[in-house]
């Protein structure tokens, strides 16, 4: 049996970023984790992140170009710059959780699996969502490993609320990852 302290923040948010990353320091340095995942629209959190982490295998991933906006790439070029300065790397790429299945159901008004997973997982909060679809992004491309544990943080909106241990899986063995801890999350979604 094992023993663990979860934190549970009383709501989601930016108002969390920095106990997160606190916690997810105290824990891989406890546990002799090595790879950290953070998602970062801006790369607000990712800056944050590469400076508290840089001894670790940081990847950060940010949103698509265009995920909001053709052609625009939400990431700022400064805040870019930090992190890979910070010996971060960055990851950008299609969601591993809606990808095209998103576009289908926009222009069809049909929901297809992966999107039915990415909705079944923000049943514990979109932060966990986060958390498992960055860990495939990563794994997909090589950044972290899949024999070992790592640590993945993401958030509801901006900033970071959530942190959960994972054993990375890429997303054509999605269903060999295993979410094997929770190390914070916000209690309301």
């Amino acid at each position: 049996m094992i023993e663990r302290k979860i934190v549970y923040f009383e709501a989601p948010g930016k108002q969390n970023t920095e106990s997160v990353l606190e916690l997810v320091k105290n824990y891989a340095q406890a546990k002799g984790i090595r790879d950290i995942v953070v998602a970062s629209t801006t790369g607000e959190t990712g800056v944050k992140a590469s400076k508290i982490f840089r001894t670790f295998n940081v990847v950060v991933v940010s949103h698509h170009v265009g995920f909001q906006e053709p052609g625009v790439w939400e990431l700022k070029e400064e805040n870019r710059r930090k992190i890979l300065e910070n010996g971060a790397k960055i990851l950008t790429a299609t969601h591993a959780l809606s990808g095209v299945e998103r576009a289908v159901r926009k222009k069809f008004g049909t929901i297809m699996p992966l999107e039915l997973i990415a909705h079944t997982l923000r049943l514990f909060g979109e932060g966990t969502k986060v958390c498992v679809e960055i860990t495939i992004m990563a794994a997909d491309a090589g950044l972290i490993p899949v024999d070992r544990e790592a640590i993945a943080v993401g958030g509801t909106g901006r900033g970071a609320d959530t942190a959960l241990v994972i054993k990375p899986a890429t997303a054509s063995r999605f269903f060999d990852l295993e979410i094997r801890e929770i190390i914070a999350k916000p209690r309301s979604i």
